[in-house]
């Protein structure tokens, strides 16, 4: 079991800004997700990976691969307020699920 968030790269993110958007990827997929997968995922220690997508079409593409399998998906739009001077999709999250699949959704993409 293992939750991925992928975070685009065609954005300027300062690190601080990232950990958050990330953390809200993550918290918002947990919310999603029904209660024995998370119950195996914490068991399993929360597994999570950060993955890294070329741009925002990119990311859409993955997020619309992952719900059509049937995987929980979280997308974050921040609402531009400090970093950015309007809201902007940072960021997806995907499961927590099974690795197997959400590698074949993710297996090819590069760690951030």
């Amino acid at each position: 079991m293992k939750q991925v968030i992928l975070v685009r790269k065609d954005i300027k993110i300062p690190k601080g800004k990232l950990a958050a958007q990330v953390a809200h990827a993550a918290v918002e997929a947990v919310r999603k997700s029904n209660k024995s997968d998370l119950k195996k995922w914490k068991n399993e220690g929360s597994k999570k990976v950060v993955l890294k997508v070329k741009d925002l079409d990119e990311l859409n593409q993955y997020d619309k691969k992952a719900q059509k399998t049937g995987l929980k998906t979280a997308l974050i739009l921040d609402a531009g307020r400090t970093v950015f001077k309007e809201a902007t999709i940072t960021c997806l999250a995907i499961g927590p699920d099974e690795d197997t699949k959400i590698d074949k959704i993710t297996g090819k993409l590069k760690i951030l």
